[in-house]
């Protein structure tokens, strides 16, 4: 859970995850497969935009993911059942997911809520829209702010306040700044002079 709601990856993304595809020394998660329940049987393709990415990794969660894989093969799956099968989403929605989303008072809580949590963070953390949009997956920038402009709204205060910094700092630069001596030649571009 913890990992959706960090990374932001998918459901099927974390699930068809490999250990080989963890590096935690540059805390990131590449993406490649995806696994999908399809009449029961499990799938794996490429990702929902069919592009991999690398997913950044909070080094408190590099840390616990670490701990998690220690002596599983580089071909393993990062998370299984307790009898080392891939975990299917209906299964863990309603064994593991839904008891615990009531347990804190959140009951209707998804998974795929936890992705929107990510970036929530992701933005509170002071991320753009194109670094988000990488991280998600999402195949356009276009695509993250229709489904997170609310999340972007914050950023126009604090724009507008580094706006207002830069001018005082410009105003006062140029209050420190002697003006030009009068002896000093115009500037000469190329027979023409420019003052």
């Amino acid at each position: 859970m913890r990992v959706l709601a960090y990374t932001g990856m998918r459901w099927g993304e974390a699930t068809a995850g490999r250990v080989r595809r963890l590096d935690l020394m540059k805390r990131r998660i590449e993406v490649v497969h995806t696994a999908v329940e399809i009449n029961g049987e499990m799938t794996y393709g490429t990702p929902k935009t069919h592009q991999c990415r690398s997913v950044p990794v909070p080094r408190s969660l590099g840390d616990a993911l670490a701990e998690h894989v220690a002596g599983k093969a580089p071909d393993d799956l990062v998370f299984t059942t307790p009898r080392g099968d891939v975990m299917r989403n209906h299964n863990f929605r309603s064994r593991v997911f839904v008891p615990a989303a009531k347990q804190i008072g959140m009951p209707g809580l998804t998974p795929h809520d936890l992705r929107h949590t990510a970036a929530s963070l992701a933005v509170q953390a002071g991320a753009n829209v194109k670094a988000v949009q990488r991280m998600l997956g999402h195949a356009s920038a276009a695509m993250t702010l229709d489904v997170y402009a609310g999340l972007f709204g914050d950023d126009l205060d604090a724009v507008a306040d580094r706006l207002d910094a830069a001018a005082a700092a410009a105003r006062a630069d140029s209050l420190r700044t002697e003006a030009p001596k009068p002896d000093l030649l115009p500037l000469d571009f190329g027979g023409q002079h420019a003052s």
